[in-house]
């Protein structure tokens, strides 16, 4: 049930950020829900392999280097899903604070 609960949550979190930010676009809920089961898997597979060859950056960045991995993320799902698209690289850093931001408070209630 906490998976589930978790990629819902994700789901709500993405929609919201694409309601605020007007350079993303998300088509509808359905999209929303697909783009956040493949960034869970993208988050699982490939951004492990992205921290670690990017560590020294990561490491003089003090850990800031990891929000331009999250921002990538959002640009590969977006070249991935139909029905997602970010305008730039800058709205996609954007959107990727904004939903972990979203995901902290909800999951603080």
């Amino acid at each position: 049930m906490g998976h589930f609960m978790n990629w819902m949550t994700n789901a709500v979190a993405i929609m919201v950020a694409a309601y605020v930010l007007p350079g993303v676009h998300v088509a509808n809920i359905w999209t929303a829900l697909l783009i956040a089961l493949v960034l869970g898997v993208l988050n699982i597979f490939v951004r492990p392999i992205l921290v670690i060859l990017t560590l020294p950056v990561t490491a003089v960045t003090f850990g800031l280097f990891l929000l331009v991995i999250n921002a990538i993320m959002v640009v590969m799902v977006s070249h991935i899903v139909q029905g997602f698209s970010v305008d730039s690289f800058s709205w996609a850093l954007l959107f990727s604070f904004l939903i972990s931001l979203i995901n902290m408070a909800i999951s603080r209630m």
